[in-house]
């Protein structure tokens, strides 16, 4: 088992080492992963392996680590009879949160966020845009986000791929390739590179 006591707050070891124990769960730390935060996967030998993005934030990670635990949970009850993002996981998720929706554990800017995040979470706390923008904050290197550059600036994403930023849509940011003129649709959240400002 990777230390993953070292990257999320003190007061919550407790409970997650419980959990792992209970479960006799696998916990690795992994490099950054641009598609996921963590994962849950279940082996030939019916073993249960968790990893987590080593990059994020103590408390990005404790949220992270305790979905994944709560995937470990509904497999051991149901195995695949139900929706890996369906009501049981919801429900069990919620329920395990509770455990840490304190100051000792959360900043007080980050309770009311999370509060409403657990009450219908979603896949992935990415897509919940207020509680990843709150988490940010605590972030060690600060990345450049889509929602803080100009409409019409000129950007990279990861991939190295350019775009133009368009205008915001409900959610979402439309931003055309400048290799294909197709148009894409972004999280504001989306890491980027500002090439040019126009």
């Amino acid at each position: 088992m990777d230390n993953f006591e070292n990257h999320i707050p003190k007061a919550s070891i407790p409970l997650i080492k419980k959990w792992i124990k209970e479960l006799n769960i696998l916990v690795k730390i992994k490099k950054s992963r641009n598609t996921k935060l963590g994962d849950f996967t279940v082996n030939k030998k019916e073993e249960y392996l968790i990893s987590i993005n080593k990059d994020l934030n103590k408390y990005a990670f404790l949220i992270t680590l305790t979905h994944e635990i709560a995937h470990a949970f509904v497999w051991e009850k149901y195995k695949r009879k139900v929706a890996p993002h369906g009501i049981e996981w919801k429900i069990t998720f919620k329920e395990m949160m509770l455990n840490f929706l304190n100051a000792d554990i959360f900043p007080d800017d980050l309770l009311r966020p999370l509060s409403k995040h657990i009450k219908n979470p979603k896949a992935s706390t990415v897509n919940d845009y207020n509680l990843s923008d709150m988490l940010r904050k605590y972030d060690s290197n600060k990345q450049l986000i889509l929602s803080e550059i100009p409409d019409g600036s000129v950007f990279s994403t990861l991939s190295g791929r350019q775009f133009v930023k368009l205008n915001k849509l409900q959610k979402r940011y439309k931003c055309k390739a400048t290799d294909s003129n197709k148009i894409y649709l972004f999280n504001p959240l989306a890491a980027v590179a500002l090439l040019d400002n126009k």
